[in-house]
């Protein structure tokens, strides 16, 4: 594929596209009461251990409750969802603007759930059970502010780290902006998100203008609200050469950290977003996100609309990570090539059907793959659309598990 070609696609992609748990230890305790046994009781340990065990219940108790409601309330509003009698933007429901972004709201998350997002959960409960049931990371490169997605694949993941071309930018605090400027970021919202609520991905050349100055926050925002999340806290942050995250400054690739906590839930999780080019030339110039995803446990990459970047030569350093460094990959034709799944190291289950990419991108026909689908007669349909053919029934997933699980 000739160069302006590949940046034609690079550019099209991106946008169709820890919380550490610290564990206190009771070793030392131990070992000095073997050495002095007259110096602390059986019982005075068994308190100590109790005092320095995690307790789950307090994950939530190191965040600013209200800096936690002012964010979850902004976040409702943008979203077009009620906010309470007592809270502070409580009167934007007044304004027919937001009358009118709720009505939006309304009509189209009402039609994304019945015609997607409830067929997508259904089908996460039956195929993806054994995934759900750890403390997966979700590792979602080439993603945009795709959260929702995401989310609806894997609701149990402790982690998500999405990355993409687009700026972080910033929500903005509706409560200290006229009537004017409130109607003016609830159009600018609606407009980024109108197209992953018809057709399941971003759109770039409508990404190019609603993101450029705004960033991907509000979207992720809103995606939290609207998926029933408390969103907990909001961080600017960076990462270093070293794959260290730390607070931004220039020179880092820049991202932004949020926790979270579902509904009726007590304990945090994290998403990350990181603004970084992730072609073999841009890892080379920035290696901390790489150095930073490769620390992250139990990864499960997932790829959506992802333009058939890692088709190419030029992003062959990001499809070999995700292949050394991820327990499953769920992904459509337009991730990496079946070719790249050697048959000694994966198991693949396929679903939907596969014909040939959109018009787009022609050049990335499988011939494989379409023998796959036409010889597997135990492929199951999709009833719902995911990535470019989102269509009913002309989708396709692969879910390619490592054989290292069955060995282990």
């Amino acid at each position: 594929m000739k160069t302006n070609k590949i940046a034609s696609a690079f550019s099209t992609t991106v946008a169709l596209t820890a919380l550490v748990l610290s564990l206190a230890s009771c070793q030392n305790n131990g070992d000095n009461i073997a050495k002095n046994p007259d110096k602390q009781k059986p019982e005075a340990q068994t308190v100590s251990q109790t005092k320095n065990q995690p307790k789950k219940q307090d994950s939530l108790a190191q965040f600013d409750q209200k800096k936690s409601d002012s964010l979850t309330d902004t976040a409702k509003a943008l979203a077009g969802m009620n906010l309470d009698a007592k809270s502070s933007l409580a009167a934007i429901q007044k304004n027919s603007g937001w009358q009118s972004h709720q009505s939006f709201f309304e009509n189209s998350w009402s039609k994304l759930d019945k015609q997607q997002l409830s067929k997508v959960k259904e089908w996460t409960s039956k195929e993806l059970q054994d995934i759900n049931t750890s403390s997966t990371t979700v590792f979602y490169p080439f993603s945009g502010p795709d959260f929702l997605y995401s989310y609806s694949l894997f609701p149990k993941a402790k982690q998500f780290v999405l990355a993409g071309l687009e700026p972080v930018g910033e929500v903005a605090d509706l409560a200290k902006l006229s009537a004017s400027q409130q109607d003016r970021k609830l159009q600018e919202a609606r407009s980024a998100l109108y197209a992953i609520l018809q057709f399941s991905f971003f759109r770039t050349n409508a990404m190019k203008v609603d993101l450029e100055k705004q960033g991907v926050s509000t979207i992720l925002n809103v995606f939290l609200a609207r998926t029933n999340n408390r969103i907990l806290d909001v961080q600017k942050i960076g990462l270093d050469a070293d794959g260290n995250v730390k607070p931004f400054q220039k020179g880092m690739i820049s991202g932004v950290k949020i926790a979270f906590a579902p509904q009726g839930e007590s304990e945090a999780r994290t998403l990350y977003y990181f603004s970084t080019d992730l072609s073999n030339d841009g890892m080379k110039k920035q290696p901390g996100f790489s150095k930073f995803a490769k620390k992250l446990e139990n990864k499960v990459t997932y790829l959506k609309a992802a333009s058939y970047l890692m088709y190419n030569d030029s992003f062959s350093e990001i499809r070999d990570f995700i292949l050394a460094n991820s327990s499953h990959v769920l992904q459509d034709d337009s991730g990496m090539p079946l070719k790249s799944f050697a048959s000694s190291q994966w198991d693949l289950k396929f679903y939907g059907s596969y014909t040939q990419p959109i018009s787009l991108f022609k050049g990335s026909y499988q011939a494989d793959l379409k023998k796959v689908y036409q010889s597997n007669k135990s492929i199951k349909p999709l009833d719902f659309g995911i990535g470019y053919k989102f269509g009913v029934n002309e989708s396709n997933l692969m879910l390619a598990t490592t054989k290292k699980l069955a060995r282990n």
